[in-house]
């Protein structure tokens, strides 16, 4: 399999189940694997005396987080008819439970796997609930220390995870370039022997293709319709034009990754005859004659005798006459 491309949709149907098909429909054009959106009880998730984080408050301006995701909220039946779509549009449906009601509703949709946000990676009570299934674990590592990273993957192997993949991503929308540091994510590989990917909040898609140059076997990435549109994570996000890109974009990354094995490609063997060289007559040679430096030299094309076999020709007679330029046999 090849990497994991996840459409991250997240809140930006702005609570409309028209507009999250309208999302998935997107995702299924440009390419990806899945999409994923945030199932949510506001009332669960935030207290009603929980402040905007900075970007949600330039995003969307002053007001409580709760009053802001009331508005984001899809109800289970209309998850549960976003599911259906998806199914109908063979795109995997995901998407992040952030509390306890939430689990529950959609561990009775048959999810394949749980996507862990960044948020709750140090949220026991959930980890356990959520190990307890045994279903797969894709958990983002965003505001994460190594020792936090190293608890929250014990807690899910000691309560049932038996598959678990690491994404690298930093909690900011969008990210700064310098505050990616996308070789932590060799580091979560070489310390916790799992396969790793990365969650991207950065402006564009270079950052996210740099990442599975580097080895991500799974990406995921905020995209919306329009950017223009109100909400907190729309300015954070790809339009499906540069999701398409960014699909594109990985999808011949793979195909240049190849095997590692150093051998002449199929398409370079071609080349080898034109771009090599040969030994050949440097002047006209007489059967008999002795080959020298002074008869005999290197050109294209690489047909012949290869130069490497330079020491074995010179001191052997010629076996014929040959023609200035001519490939010299021996």
């Amino acid at each position: 399999m090849g990497v994991y491309i996840i459409a991250e949709a997240g809140v930006n149907h702005n609570g409309s189940l028209k507009l999250a098909c309208e999302l998935a429909q997107a995702a299924k054009d440009a390419g990806a694997d899945c999409i994923k959106f945030q199932t949510f009880r506001s009332e669960n998730l935030v207290s009603r005396f929980a402040e905007k984080a900075d970007y949600q408050k330039k995003s969307t301006g002053d007001g409580s987080q709760i009053e802001m995701l009331k508005k984001l909220e899809l109800s289970f039946d209309e998850f549960n008819r976003l599911k259906l779509y998806c199914d109908k549009l063979e795109i995997d449906f995901l998407s992040t439970p952030f509390d306890f009601e939430s689990i529950k509703f959609l561990s009775s949709i048959n999810l394949p796997l749980w996507k862990i946000p960044s948020g709750e990676v140090t949220n026991l009570p959930y980890l356990v609930t959520l190990a307890k299934t045994g279903k797969p674990v894709i958990m983002s590592t965003g505001m994460c220390d190594t020792d936090e990273i190293a608890a929250a993957v014990r807690v899910l192997k000691e309560n049932g995870t038996k598959d678990i993949k690491l994404l690298h991503c930093t909690t900011e929308y969008p990210t700064p370039y310098e505050d990616v540091n996308l070789k932590a994510m060799l580091t979560i590989k070489d310390m916790f022997g799992v396969d790793v990917g990365y969650s991207d909040h950065t402006k564009g898609i270079d950052v996210p293709i740099a990442a599975v140059a580097l080895g991500a076997t799974v990406i995921e990435k905020h995209f919306t319709l329009d950017r223009n549109m109100d909400g907190p994570d729309h300015k954070a996000s790809l339009e499906p034009y540069e999701l398409r890109q960014m699909v594109i974009s990985i999808r011949n990354i793979e195909k240049a990754l190849g095997s590692g094995v150093k051998i002449p490609s199929v398409s370079e063997n071609m080349n080898r005859g034109a771009a090599r060289k040969s030994i050949v007559a440097k002047k006209s040679i007489k059967k008999g004659e002795l080959l020298t430096e002074n008869n005999i030299t290197v050109k294209r094309p690489g047909t012949g005798i290869s130069p490497m076999e330079w020491l074995n020709v010179t001191g052997t007679k010629a076996v014929r006459d040959f023609a200035e330029d001519e490939l010299i046999e021996i």
